[in-house]
């Protein structure tokens, strides 16, 4: 009797740790405020007009720049960060989405 106790509770704890089975977490997202994608929108644009300073539609870029610089400063950040968005597909990148 006791070797059928000792072997019913080997099975059932091997059987458990079968069961439940390891699964990683998912990578929590971290959210990024306005004002943050704000600045790296402008990072991102100062490096691409250092290496699209001649592209034709650089000068409207700059224009479009310089609103969107405006808005994220004036709690418009929405709005610049479409500004930005333009401004870098003007010249030619994709911009970037964290």
């Amino acid at each position: 009797m006791r070797k059928l106790l000792i072997i019913t509770a080997a099975f059932l704890c091997a059987g458990a740790a079968m069961a439940a089975p390891v699964t990683p977490k998912p990578a929590k997202r971290v959210m990024i405020t306005r004002i943050q994608r704000c600045e790296e929108m402008q990072r991102q644009f100062n490096h691409a007009i250092s290496e699209h300073a001649k592209a034709k539609r650089a000068a409207k870029a700059r224009a479009l720049q310089k609103k969107a610089k405006r808005y994220c400063a004036g709690k418009r950040q929405a709005q610049g960060i479409r500004a930005y968005a333009e401004a870098l597909r003007l010249l030619g990148v994709q911009p970037i989405d964290q």
